[in-house]
């Protein structure tokens, strides 16, 4: 197991958090390499430490009853996940590695005597919390009031990025990843993409999605 200290030079800042925060957290925090494809959180489990990202990516999710999973969020480097610790309630979602990944671990009992000495940090952390919720917030409203087709346009548009005057995906997707952060199935997905390919609105390359123009409002 590497040592913290010299770990948080790995760190990206994008939490927020300044030299003397990282510092801090730092004399309290274990550093832990997972495997690609390895479940490190189980819905359901007790609440016992956060996990910052120093490398890689994770997948937040759900299981559904009839085995279907529904992806929530990813986080990659500098992002957090288990800030349900500080609620003494159970892990809400479970979170996977999508790639061979490295994070911080803080127990509970540190991150909260943490939050008490750094107040400043402590109003970063209910603005990204506030950011989470509104995000979800989306998702919901996404679900209730747009069809399959509404979902994927809106996750592409979402992602999207200018790249040399297109709008690129950089994350590259499979239509199962799609379907699973759309709560639709792969086959619905891979009808909707289908058609946005005939129409010439995107295209597919080596599972990178371009979008080359206006997608219709409805399919």
């Amino acid at each position: 197991m590497a040592s913290p200290r010299a770990a948080w030079a790995e760190a990206p800042l994008s939490l927020g958090l300044d030299q003397d925060e990282l510092r801090a957290l730092a004399a309290h925090a274990k550093v832990q390499s997972v495997p690609k494809n390895t479940v490190i959180i189980n819905e359901g489990d007790d609440t016992d430490s956060i996990f910052i990202v120093i490398s890689g990516r994770v997948r937040v999710f759900l299981h559904g009853r009839d085995g279907r999973e529904v992806t929530l969020n990813t986080h990659g480097p500098g992002e957090y996940f288990g800030e349900m610790v500080l609620d003494e309630g159970p892990r809400s979602a479970s979170v996977a590695t999508l790639d061979a990944s490295k994070f911080y671990v803080i127990p509970k009992a540190e991150f909260r005597r943490f939050l008490s000495a750094h107040p400043d940090f402590a109003m970063k952390l209910i603005n990204r919390l506030m950011g989470r919720v509104r995000a979800l917030t989306e998702n919901v409203r996404n679900l209730a009031l747009l069809d399959v087709y509404g979902r994927v346009a809106r996750l592409l548009l979402d992602l999207a990025k200018d790249q040399d005057g297109r709008l690129v995906v950089a994350e590259k997707l499979t239509q199962q990843d799609i379907a699973e952060r759309i709560g639709a199935s792969r086959e619905m997905v891979s009808r909707v993409f289908k058609d946005l390919v005939a129409g010439g609105y995107v295209s597919l390359e080596d599972r990178q999605i371009t979008i080359h123009r206006d997608l219709p409002a409805r399919r």
